[in-house]
């Protein structure tokens, strides 16, 4: 008898399909754990496609807002760079220096900020109204014009939201900063009452720790008035910067050194690469364990469904027709899967941070708050590159777990098959 040609390969699945969702004990258990299998795999690209989405969202605040106010790159020199625009001018005309985007000089100040009996320690830069624009990101929390009252504006001053709540302050209020000396003497360098005209407020740590000043105001509190601390840069790949300023220092006289991001902010960077990495590992486990669920529920439907496939082959269907038959029943399984668990994982990314806002509103407390984590909210970044690979992960293992049982189905002998039958 000829074998089935292969357009009747369909047909079979429909008709061995049909059988599986017979009335009988056996095909319902094996129903149900094909279901359990189907919702397993749901849950688990539903997981993986929601933490993926929040890793990549730490990642981007952690570029775009951090990595946006504080340096990528700096270049500074031991006794303090006195004529900083002819040192911008001289390091422009370096080799290395094309990959620099903009480049402004700050003042780093780290000292104490006192409002009353209360005494926070700060970080305090100074900047120029007009440069600082161009080498970060600050306009996007404060008004141009705030910057500019800086550099007019005497003792003026911009404090973050998380100090202003710790030293009850607001806009408009006075607070000291104390400058230390370096030696560590109890005598202060300086000491100067600013007046508060705005509250930077990033939603990150810098909210509780950092506050700007006028490049001019914060240089006479250095030990050295009338220098700047260094040159900031802004480059074109924030990854170029430990090689790009080291290149770019190894040009320069005796007395300057450099510092990065990498050295700043790279332990917390690699924390949510490495957190994402071993996390995406895990879900990936789960997803696998999920999907090999389907090797059980199709060995279960072979050992049930002998006689039929026995009957099928003695009609003429080949251990190819059979091969194909239940190679489609696992990768249905498996696509059906995937697709719920994509939809699910983009819902719930979508929920989740209105979730975790209304979960702090019924509760009274802050989950995530900004002087303890990066960052005071959830944040959530789809990449459409990361769901795809999700997806074709799981299809590819909904497939490899299906080969096995399907190889043993069409390895079944008809006559032993319909011996007991």
């Amino acid at each position: 008898m000829n074998s089935i040609k292969p357009t009747t390969s369909a047909r079979l699945a429909w008709f061995v399909g049909r059988r599986f969702g017979g009335s009988n004990n056996n095909s319902q258990l094996v129903s149900f754990i094909s279901g359990i299998s189907t919702v397993g795999l749901v849950l688990g690209v539903a997981m993986l496609v929601v933490v993926v989405a929040i890793m990549n969202g730490f990642d981007r605040d952690l570029r775009t807002k951090i990595l946006s106010v504080v340096p990528q790159a700096s270049l500074f020199h031991r006794d303090g760079i006195e004529n900083w625009p002819q040192e911008i001018e001289r390091i422009s005309a370096l080799p290395g220096y094309e990959r620099v985007e903009a480049a402004a000089p700050f003042v780093h100040l780290e000292g104490m900020i006192s409002r009353g009996k209360t005494v926070i320690p700060a970080l305090v830069y100074g900047v120029d109204p007009v440069l600082e624009a161009d080498v970060s990101h600050i306009t996007d929390y404060l008004h141009f014009e705030t910057l500019q009252r800086l550099g007019q504006e005497p003792n003026s001053f911009v404090l973050g939201k998380g100090l202003a709540e710790k030293l009850s302050v607001a806009v408009g209020d006075t607070v000291s900063f104390i400058a230390p000396k370096p030696n560590g003497r109890a005598k202060a360098a300086g000491v100067v009452q600013l007046k508060i005209i705005a509250l930077l407020e990033t939603g990150t740590e810098l909210d509780h720790k950092l506050g700007v000043m006028s490049l001019n105001q914060a240089s006479k509190l250095t030990t050295i008035p009338g220098t700047v601390t260094g040159i900031r840069l802004r480059l074109y790949d924030l990854f170029d910067a430990p090689w790009v300023v080291s290149g770019i220092s190894r040009q320069l006289p005796y007395g300057y050194y450099t510092s990065d991001w990498t050295r700043t902010h790279g332990n917390l960077y690699h924390a949510v690469q490495m957190s994402s990495s071993l996390v995406s590992l895990l879900l990936v486990l789960i997803i696998g364990i999920a999907v090999f669920n389907v090797v059980s529920t199709l060995v279960l439907a072979v050992v049930e469904k002998q006689g039929d496939i026995a009957i099928l082959l003695t009609m003429g269907a080949s251990p190819g027709d059979i091969l194909r038959i239940f190679m489609v029943q696992g990768s249905v399984v498996g696509l059906l899967g995937t697709g719920i668990g994509v939809l699910v994982g983009l819902g719930l990314s979508w929920v989740a941070p209105h979730l975790l806002v209304a979960i702090e509103q019924l509760s009274g407390t802050d989950i995530l708050r900004s002087d303890i984590y990066p960052v005071s909210d959830l944040p959530i970044d789809n990449r459409w590159q990361d769901i795809v690979f999700i997806a074709i992960v799981a299809l590819v293992l909904s497939f490899l777990a299906s080969i096995y049982p399907a190889w043993k189905a069409s390895k079944i002998q008809p006559a032993e098959a319909l011996r007991y039958d």
